[in-house]
């Protein structure tokens, strides 16, 4: 059996990671990962069980949810114990916990060894905060992006619009900035550019130029 292709995408949150993973992912017939899902889906249950705010029962939490993944054509469909959080682990309650929770060293490893045994069987375009760094070191092409935080605020503000959500920009935006410090801050898995990591600033590029950005690297490469 020929070893699985890991295409990997790093980056700030609302550097338009997601959108880009799922169109790299069709585009390729691979796969499309999002561990960020994986650990809202965490932060999602433990704010249900108000249990947010503490580690221990977090980590107990994390260990004992049934955490699955069903793959759809450009869409992980994320499920809690057999039932479908796509949608709701998608809210700025979640968004603003998310942080503090994916630092946790214990909810990190048992995520990550999800994510590994996903890649190992399958081709996937993987994205999310570390996936360069921690998760796929060895990934055959890494990618991380950046975008200015203006920018990054106003995607993830649409994107947030599209699930009912009635808060301001300027919410988002402050989000954003605190998540950022403490991404980049954390001891464990910090936000980082891995050393051979192609840098692509999104900032003004459309979809479609950042795929084939993606694509034409794949392509030097010869994964594809």
């Amino acid at each position: 059996m020929e070893k699985s292709i890991v295409i990997a995408i790093d980056g700030p949150a609302g550097s338009g990671k997601s959108t880009l993973a799922k169109s790299v992912a069709k585009e390729l017939g691979f796969i499309y990962l999002d561990t960020g899902a994986m650990y809202r889906a965490v932060t999602f249950a433990a704010i249900k069980n108000k249990i947010e705010d503490n580690s221990e029962e977090i980590i107990k939490l994390t260990k004992e949810i049934d955490l699955e993944l069903k793959f759809e054509v450009g869409i992980n469909k994320i499920f809690i114990d057999n039932t479908d959080v796509t949608n709701e682990i998608r809210t700025l309650s979640v968004s603003s916990k998310v942080s503090e929770i994916s630092k946790i060293k214990e909810v990190r490893e048992e995520l990550v060894c999800l994510q590994r045994k996903i890649g190992s069987k399958i081709n996937i375009v993987v994205e999310g905060r570390d996936t360069t760094t921690i998760v796929f070191p060895e990934a055959a092409l890494k990618i991380f992006l950046v975008a200015s935080i203006e920018e990054r605020a106003k995607r993830r503000f649409d994107e947030l619009k599209e699930n009912n959500f009635t808060g301001s920009y300027e919410e988002v935006y402050k989000n954003l900035s605190e998540r950022d410090k403490l991404d980049s801050g954390r001891e464990i898995s910090p936000l980082v550019k891995a050393d051979d990591a192609v840098e692509l600033d999104t900032t003004s590029l459309s979809v479609e130029e950042e795929v084939k950005f993606i694509i034409d690297k794949a392509k030097e490469k010869q994964l594809i």
